[in-house]
């Protein structure tokens, strides 16, 4: 009989799985069963669909259904995994009306995150969105092209929030944001969120931290976004983006193990504490590579990589999970903010006996045109003197993304302030300068620690 692998989610991980399976052993019989319609679509492309920087809401599709099925792949669209009987090892879906059962020799599990729901009244209010699945997105651009909003309120400076507030600004709307933490995008230093909220402002943006939302409410000429602390705010749509959670009811229905914040657990080899069960992507936790030990950090990068490792060993391979350091990157406007491994306060509270310099530095010599300031944050062990983490904030122009990557890298081969200096990085006065700025920082931190260790 052919063997049966069977995925349950239709996202980044559960396509990687799919797609990884097929190419490990071709004789495997692959099945993707997901809920909607819209198999291996980008989620992170929807402010710029919402924006009308991406044309049309097919083009955020990695591949389209008939490139999966063309490679061997079955897929079940607008099929909801109702329970997992691992006993039997059937997964129990509901299609069509109908209530059947699907068997299998290898489960992957990869049902992603779903959006926090705050405890904020008037969600359902119309004109009034959150912001996670491509019909929220499609839902969102059709009611802005139906209504023409002139005010916009996004609660939430996170990512997307920060990624939502440059589409409307761009469509023409006055957008204000609301942020309950003391500074914007709350995963880079205060002072870098501080940074950034004056850039907003500058921008046309009105920004509000430190400012809890309690509910929406419907007025004669739009809404209105009411502040706990008593504030309130008009607008004629509000778009809400409180971040995310595992989406583990059916694995832990199964009896599949979860660890933190109800992540489920998985080995580095992505398998459960069930047999023939594995997990990836956004539903599970993440082993962090300086913590070294589980996380939750949700990341596209890293489901793509769990669902491919996750596809592979269900099928007789034997690859393991190499771990997070929590890159990540976000566009802004003509700015980029980026950041890898750890900040100052994360590392302390694990234990790290940690320093966090900071220093600013043009991205290209300045006396070719257009150069540009960059600010940059490393964190050190003053101990080991190893690179704990990095941030940095600048033209999105300026490279910032390809820059935190060479501190991913020096992060993940353990280097110091001293093998920082030592890397022989390019230069050209177009568009770096002889001394690097990470290795300036690296300098400027080196010193830092010899002085007061």
């Amino acid at each position: 009989m052919t063997p049966r692998l069977v995925i349950v989610g239709g996202s980044d991980a559960g396509i990687s799985a799919a797609l990884q399976a097929r190419k490990t052993a071709p004789d495997v019989q692959v099945q993707v069963i997901f809920a909607d319609a819209y198999p291996n679509f980008s989620i992170c492309g929807l402010p710029y669909y919402i924006g009308g920087v991406v044309a049309d809401w097919p083009l955020l599709a990695h591949r389209t259904a008939a490139d999966i099925e063309a490679v061997g792949i079955s897929l079940m669209p607008h099929t909801v995994a109702e329970s997992v009987d691992p006993s039997r090892q059937i997964v129990w879906v509901h299609a069509g009306g109908q209530r059947q059962a699907v068997p299998y020799d290898q489960l992957v599990i990869a049902t992603g995150a779903r959006p926090i729901m705050p405890p904020i009244g008037g969600l359902n209010l119309p004109g009034v969105f959150m912001l996670h699945t491509i019909d929220q997105g499609r839902a969102i651009r059709g009611y802005l092209e139906a209504h023409h909003p002139r005010r916009a309120v996004v609660v939430g400076a996170g990512y997307i929030g920060l990624e939502m507030t440059e589409a409307l600004a761009e469509r023409g709307i006055a957008v204000t944001l609301l942020e309950q933490a003391p500074a914007v995008l709350p995963t880079v230093d205060e002072a870098l969120g501080q940074l950034l909220a004056l850039y907003l402002e500058a921008k046309g943006v009105m920004v509000r931290c430190r400012t809890r939302v309690a509910s929406v409410e419907r007025t004669g000429d739009g809404l209105m976004v009411h502040g706990m602390e008593g504030a309130r705010f008009p607008a004629d749509v509000v778009v809400v983006v409180a971040g995310v959670e595992p989406d583990t009811a059916l694995a832990k229905a199964a009896g599949v193990h979860t660890g933190v914040r109800g992540a489920i657990a998985v080995d580095p080899a992505m398998r459960t504490n069930l047999p023939h069960v594995f997990a990836a992507g956004d539903c599970v936790e993440t082993y962090h590579r300086l913590l070294r030990r589980p996380i939750y950090l949700p990341l596209g990068t890293t489901a793509h990589k769990q669902g491919r490792i996750a596809g592979e060993n269900a099928v007789g391979g034997s690859r393991h999970f190499a771990g997070s350091l929590g890159t990540q990157v976000v566009k802004v406007f003509d700015w980029a903010i980026a950041r890898t491994g750890l900040r100052e306060d994360e590392a302390k509270a694990w234990g790290f006996a940690a320093r966090t310099v900071a220093v600013e530095a043009w991205d290209h010599k300045t006396y070719y045109p257009g150069a540009e300031l960059l600010h940059l944050r490393v964190t050190v062990d003053r101990t080991t003197h190893r690179l704990l983490g990095a941030q940095m904030v600048g033209p999105w122009r300026a490279a910032v993304a390809k820059r935190i990557d060479v501190m991913a890298t020096a992060i993940s081969c353990e280097l110091t302030l001293r093998d920082l200096e030592d890397l022989d990085l390019s230069y050209t006065p177009p568009l770096g300068t002889p001394w690097d700025p990470w290795q300036i920082a690296a300098e400027v931190g080196q010193e830092s620690v010899e002085r007061t260790p």
